[in-house]
């Protein structure tokens, strides 16, 4: 067997890219859920509060969260460049287009197991 620990796939929304994920393990697992429990806790505390300022920050908190996701679990972009330089997961992330980010948060959450109202949010 030879087990490849990360995925290369083709873009969807831009022809051409390729977004390289890592591949769930035991050891990722535990490093990813490290990286986001305390903002994840603090997402659900300020979502059940009913106060509009709580709800906006739990909504930012989980934009941070995918953030996280996606800094982790992005490897490479190939055939992108953005401002004229070839595109990595950091830039994709800070100044990238949003479909092609949704995009890989997308495949990086599938790829944790995530169900569908988890990768909602």
């Amino acid at each position: 067997m030879d087990y490849q620990s990360e995925k290369t796939l083709e873009s969807k929304t831009a022809p051409g890219v390729k977004l390289t994920i890592a591949r769930m393990s035991l050891g990722r697992r535990i490093e990813l859920t490290r990286r986001i429990w305390e903002t994840a806790r603090k997402v659900e505390c300020l979502s059940a509060g009913s106060d509009p300022r709580e709800k906006l920050e739990a909504a930012l908190l989980a934009r941070e969260i995918d953030r996280e996701y996606l800094a982790w679990g992005l490897l490479r972009v190939e055939g992108l460049m953005l401002d004229g330089q070839p595109a990595t997961p950091e830039t994709l992330i800070a100044v990238g287009a949003e479909e092609l980010s949704r995009e890989a948060l997308a495949a990086v959450k599938a790829e944790c197991g995530l169900s569908e109202e988890e990768r909602k949010n």
